[in-house]
């Protein structure tokens, strides 16, 4: 495996809205636990990159994406946190305020 570049497959979770699951794409999904992809549902191929680590990626630092995937086999990106102001919209007002 070169130390600059990293042929990626991204699959997303047939479970869990936001979930990500990073792969070396010569590998596939063979690295990855068995109780994970329990969890993770079926995955869903979404894209092949390649990954620098100069890259920018939406919610992860490529260069830890890429030592993941070397040390671990995978990496796994979770749903971001909901912020508990906007929590506030599903919850039912108990009186109103005008």
């Amino acid at each position: 495996m070169q130390g600059d570049k990293l042929l990626c497959e991204i699959f997303k979770s047939s479970r869990k809205e936001e979930m990500y699951l990073y792969v070396d794409k010569r590998q596939g999904l063979a690295e990855v636990p068995e109780a994970l992809l329990e969890r993770f549902g079926k995955p869903v191929s979404t894209m092949t990159v390649i990954l620098t680590p100069e890259k920018t990626l939406a919610r992860a630092k490529a260069s830890d994406v890429m030592a993941a995937i070397r040390d671990k086999g995978f990496y796994l990106q979770m749903p971001p946190a909901k912020d508990e102001y906007l929590l506030d919209l599903y919850r039912t007002p108990t009186e109103a305020r005008y």
